[in-house]
């Protein structure tokens, strides 16, 4: 199973619909809180060039926010990756 990390943020809507999705497909996932960690919320933002969240990690690789893996899993590409 790949592993799958959620950088999130408190009370973020496209967070909690990036975890339902995740929950809905029995995917176990890690989720990071960066709500109140300014330092690591700009690490985040100078690796992936991303400033909002969630971001999503499959395997250390990012793969966009909430947006991005919905897309993924409407293409079925995301079932691919969580193979």
């Amino acid at each position: 199973m790949p592993k799958v990390e959620i950088y999130t943020m408190n009370f973020c809507p496209y967070c909690k619909r990036a975890k339902a999705l995740f929950d809905s497909l029995n995917i176990d996932y890690t989720e990071i809180d960066v709500s109140n960690d300014d330092k690591k919320m700009q690490e985040l933002t100078a690796q992936t060039g991303s400033m909002t969240v969630p971001q999503i990690f499959i395997d250390g690789t990012f793969y966009g926010g909430c947006d991005d893996i919905m897309a993924l899993h409407k293409t079925g590409e995301l079932k691919e990756l969580l193979k």
